[in-house]
């Protein structure tokens, strides 16, 4: 690892905001589909592997221990990209995924139990782009 790999972690594991309980939640996603795949839970040190290793490490709030994507299963995550959202309190982590990713076997683990929503249209004349004038401005809490 060099110094700016060094520093520039450590700069994110510093920025990034874990909650009460010192978990970050962790979006999944793959390269290649763009599929979202699964949620997991990271807390500083699970979050600095993922980020040094290039392989996808968790800390399992159930068996309170980390673990990482693939070890035993064979259904590896190798990490392509990672971002921390505009609060700085979520990670979506771009993988290149090996197998299924959803301990069920499903491709994702929203694969399962899909839900059927009553879904809208935007109006016509509504704008476009990525900011919404309702959303609070960057910085404040949300």
């Amino acid at each position: 690892m060099t110094d700016s790999t060094s520093t520039s972690t450590g700069a994110v594991l510093d920025r990034a905001r874990f909650g009460a309980d010192g978990l970050l939640p962790a979006i999944v996603q793959e390269e290649s589909s763009k599929d979202v795949l699964m949620l997991g839970y990271m807390d500083r040190e699970a979050l600095r592997r993922t980020l040094t290793e290039g392989r996808v490490t968790f800390w399992s709030r159930s068996r309170r221990e980390y673990w990482r994507k693939g070890d035993t299963s064979g259904h590896a995550q190798y990490v392509r990209g990672a971002a921390l959202d505009c609060d700085d309190d979520t990670l979506l982590v771009t993988v290149h995924q090996v197998g299924a990713a959803c301990h069920t076997g499903a491709h994702s683990c929203f694969d399962v139990d899909p839900l059927d929503p009553v879904t809208a249209s935007a109006p016509a004349d509504a704008p476009t782009g990525s900011g919404d004038a309702a959303e609070p401005a960057a910085g404040s809490d949300r």
